[in-house]
């Protein structure tokens, strides 16, 4: 351990007890709690209100009584899932990652895996590219240091009972975690056990072919020097290879069953279980991937083809599968955790699999990760203080099978097919940030849950089943719960805003804060351990652990409903300039995830194609519509309720409300997909990122 880890862990631990005096560390966190049986159904029949037919309603209505009523089938379930809840560190862990990832079968790409675009490099060389894929092993390997010696800062709760700490373990997973394919439920294994070394490897992916770098050598942690010397080897004996490189690679984009079968084949030879062995043992993957031309930026992004730079939507691509079969859709390896990409032409960035841990562990070990470069990148990097005479990266070899070979086929088809189908568009919304709903008093992340249940309505004249992540980090083993910002307030709000109602602006303003108030309310039973979509699972869980027939609750149209998330949202954010993208998780929804920063936010949305009512680019439009009719309403509103007290407050008032935001009226962005209201040009545009909690260092 290098003696400012050393330094940087023992000021952690001060800092960290004089801050938080109140808290034992030592004492173990709570068991995540089993919620009241009749609160979780109430909530139930309330959330999916908005999003049933009145039929709809009335039938699911009718199950939940009987599902619930005395010394029925749902106080049973109750019963035993306490008794379990006793025998677990966490009752709802393994359930929730089997009914979340371990059993989904789609490919992970896209579907699953998000992708992180880091801060553009320049690389006038590849030898450039090299030395910073150097430092950036090296800044890795000095995270991994602290998580090994359990040095990271504890994370500390900020809303209810601040200060209180939470889980780690998310991070103690993102170097140890590799996700085994299976034909109806993958694997998600460890490599930190006492029965196998600790792996002192990384992969290095290159034109397609995988090489293991060792980066410990006899106890000793390589260089930086040393580590661009062994890149410089991989990448010469790469482009000697590369026409007979095999796409192996992509066997791991395909669905998960057939990619299971495709694996037991490769496993019947002893060469090719060596190989995927070293791969799925290793500390993490890095990919040196091909430049991508300027003729792959969106057809919306003139500002950055102009300027002869790659744009947002054509780095994010490359992060979320590799842009085709053609470019470097095969140089990944989407099993393995944290997979980090460098491109020739400076497109930096990840793709994590996301079953062992929630976007938190990520971005802060990437933000760790890119100011550790950023104090390291004027050093001049040579190559002496070797640990010895370094012995050349070693190339996995396979043996490829007929079988084999129909497997790759199938699985570039289908991607590139994904890829084809896939609408991403970003959103730099530039007229404010999240400075401005905290100076209306209000939470920027209600804010823009609620602009999104806006945007929705006005598109598509309903709301939908909307997840939002809510850690649930204060106990044992917690991962998360779901938010649904679909409210029957958030649906009488957006009502008005959008003139179904007519009502009052300081009307439309108590309805928005009453629908904000709610979102609170659940995001704070949420994180409590009192939510109502892990419980449920659980319920559900606890009859098929019994052996007892599903009940109807579960196999209600309202159920099915109420868990097809057409908006899949998340709020990932950073202090510098990178964001996360994802995929929509059902065919006719959309991805947003969103970056808040001070003065700013940035959106990445995502639809399919090959659905004809949904569409990134309008989404995205709306979306900014929705920003600035909501920020126009707090400012009447807030206006309003203050006393004007010169002739000159009063002319100024006029003056803005004037030449304000009010074109953007109850009408305005709603409707068929083909309206594109191309007048809102301020924001910066280019077209085709959970209720987390950061670290108090």
């Amino acid at each position: 351990m290098s003696s400012h880890v050393r330094e940087y862990i023992k000021r952690v631990a001060s800092i960290d007890q004089e801050q938080y005096p109140e808290w034992n560390l030592q004492k173990p966190l709570p068991k995540l709690p089993v919620p009241d049986l009749s609160r979780t159904l109430e909530k139930y029949i309330e959330i999916i209100q908005p999003i049933l037919t009145p039929s709809q309603y009335a039938k699911t209505k009718d199950i939940v009584r009987d599902f619930g009523k005395l010394g029925g089938e749902g106080e049973f379930l109750q019963t035993k899932l306490k008794e379990y809840s006793e025998t677990k560190d966490n009752w709802a862990y393994s359930w929730w990652l089997d009914d979340m990832y371990m059993k989904v079968r789609l490919p992970l790409p896209i579907s699953s895996n998000p992708g992180m675009v880091f801060p553009k490099q320049h690389f006038v060389d590849r030898a450039q590219q090299l030395r910073y894929a150097s430092r950036l092993i090296s800044g890795i390997l000095d995270y991994k240091t602290i998580i090994d010696a359990r040095g990271l800062p504890i994370d500390r709760a900020r809303h209810k009972e601040k200060g209180q700490p939470l889980c780690m373990e998310q991070y103690y997973k993102l170097f140890t975690s590799y996700r085994i394919p299976g034909v109806k439920k993958d694997s998600l294994i460890s490599n930190h056990t006492n029965l196998m070394p600790e792996p002192e490897h990384i992969i290095v992916i290159c034109k397609n072919q995988f090489f293991v770098l060792d980066v410990i050598n006899n106890f000793t942690r390589l260089s930086e020097g040393d580590l661009y010397t062994q890149l410089g080897r991989i990448y010469k004996m790469a482009e000697e290879n590369a026409a007979k490189a095999e796409p192996i690679g992509i066997l791991t984009a395909a669905y998960r069953d057939q990619w299971s079968i495709a694996r037991a084949k490769l496993m019947e030879d002893s060469t090719n279980r060596d190989s995927l062995d070293a791969i799925e043992r290793c500390i993490f993957v890095l990919c040196l991937d091909k430049g991508i031309p300027l003729l792959f930026n969106h057809q919306n992004s003139i500002d950055e083809t102009n300027k002869n730079i790659r744009d947002d939507v054509s780095l994010a691509f490359q992060m979320l599968h590799g842009m085709g079969t053609n470019l470097n859709g095969a140089n990944r390896w989407y099993d393995k955790t944290m997979q980090f990409v460098i491109s020739e032409d400076g497109a930096c960035g990840l793709n994590y699999e996301h079953s062992p841990s929630e976007g938190i562990a990520v971005v802060q070990l990437i933000e760790h990760l890119l100011r550790y470069m950023e104090e390291v990148r004027a050093k001049r990097l040579v190559r002496m203080n070797s640990v010895c005479e370094l012995a050349s990266p070693r190339k996995l070899q396979w043996k490829v099978f007929p079988e084999i070979v129909d497997s790759f086929n199938v699985a570039s088809k289908r991607l590139d097919c994904k890829i084809e189908d896939l609408d991403l568009y970003i959103l730099r919304f530039v007229e404010f940030g999240k400075e401005f709903p905290k100076s209306m008093s209000m939470s920027p992340d209600s804010f823009i849950q609620l602009s999104l249940q806006l945007t929705f309505y006005k598109i598509h004249r309903k709301l939908v089943s909307t997840y939002e992540s809510a850690s649930t980090r204060r106990f044992r083993l917690g991962r998360v719960d779901n938010i649904r910002a679909n409210s029957p307030a958030a649906l009488e709000w957006v009502k008005a805003m959008i003139g179904e109602v007519l009502v009052s602006d300081m009307e439309k303003m108590v309805l928005l804060r009453k629908a904000m108030q709610k979102q609170t309310e659940i995001m704070t039973e949420n994180i409590l351990g009192q939510g109502t979509d892990c419980h449920l699972l659980g319920l559900r869980e606890m009859a098929v652990e019994l052996g007892r027939p599903v009940p109807d609750l579960f196999l209600d149209d309202g159920f099915r409903i109420a868990n097809h998330f057409s908006l899949s949202t998340s709020q990932v954010p950073t202090t510098m300039d990178a964001f996360m993208c994802y995929g929509p998780v059902v065919p006719d929804g959309y991805g947003v995830c969103y970056n808040p920063h001070p003065h700013n936010i940035l959106v990445c949305i995502t639809s399919f194609k090959s659905h004809s009512e949904t569409r990134s680019d309008y989404f995205a439009y709306t979306l900014e519509s929705s920003f600035l009719q909501m920020q126009e309403l707090c400012l009447k509103t807030s206006e309003a309720a203050r006393p004007l007290k010169t002739v000159q407050e009063i002319q100024n008032s006029t003056d803005n409300r004037n030449g304000s935001v009010s074109r953007l009226h109850n009408g305005d962005c709603h409707g068929s997909p083909s309206r594109s209201p191309r007048h809102l040009a301020r924001s910066k545009r280019v077209g085709s990122s959970s209720n987390e909690v950061k670290t108090q260092n």
